[in-house]
């Protein structure tokens, strides 16, 4: 029998822009009782698609979960939990202040970035890319240095970019809140394995031994 255990640390899942809406919902039937959050990071749709693929999904995923990329006016219509804001959306302190029910993220990608997030009352940030990560080709890595330096700030540092199960530890050793997790999941041919390897690499970071099956 399968206990689901509530994770002391965070399990982002970002979606890819790529996949069908049908196919996405299916993968996170199974495996939304496992993470924290879902992110609808769909650049390309209009926000009548996005807000139609949050009805299609709220059947089976809980409002609680979900998190919109950029639009603030899909995510306040839509009733999500939050909205995940990047350097060219509204800034947190715009949206906190008249908004304050949306749980607020601000992508970062230096201290100074995650400084100013802090200042403007974002709920927590998104730093990376950690590890080399196929979506960020030719780029160098943040590093597991820089992410210790970001984590010494106060507000919840969800790590992303590169992270598997295996190096996941050192993440968490360095402070980070959390991961945010793509293709790791998405790309997998088994997503709910891979969903429990992520969870179970983060118990084990947090120094937690009970495993989930």
């Amino acid at each position: 029998m399968t206990r689901i255990i509530t994770n002391a640390k965070e399990l982002h899942i970002i979606s890819n822009s790529k996949m069908p809406i049908e196919q996405l919902q299916e993968i996170l039937i199974d495996i939304h009782p496992y993470v924290t959050s879902i992110h609808l990071r769909e650049k390309q749709k209009t926000a009548r698609e996005l807000f139609q693929a949050v009805d299609r999904l709220s059947k089976d995923i809980p409002l609680s979960k979900l998190i919109i990329n950029d639009r603030v006016d899909v995510a306040l219509a839509a009733r999500v939990a939050g909205v995940q804001l990047a350097f060219h959306s509204l800034a947190p302190a715009i949206v906190k202040r008249g908004f304050p029910q949306l749980r607020v993220g601000s992508s970062i990608h230096s201290i100074t970035d995650g400084e100013q997030a802090l200042r403007e009352g974002a709920d927590y940030v998104l730093f990376g890319h950690i590890y080399t990560s196929q979506s960020k080709p030719g780029k160098p890595p943040k590093g597991i240095e820089e992410l210790s330096r970001v984590a010494q700030l106060d507000i919840p540092v969800i790590a992303i970019g590169g992270i598997t199960p295996e190096n996941t530890k050192p993440v968490i050793h360095a402070g980070a809140s959390g991961i945010a997790v793509i293709s790791g999941v998405l790309d997998s041919h088994d997503p709910l394995s891979a969903v429990k390897s992520y969870v179970n690499a983060l118990k084990d970071g947090d120094g937690k031994s009970e495993k989930i099956i």
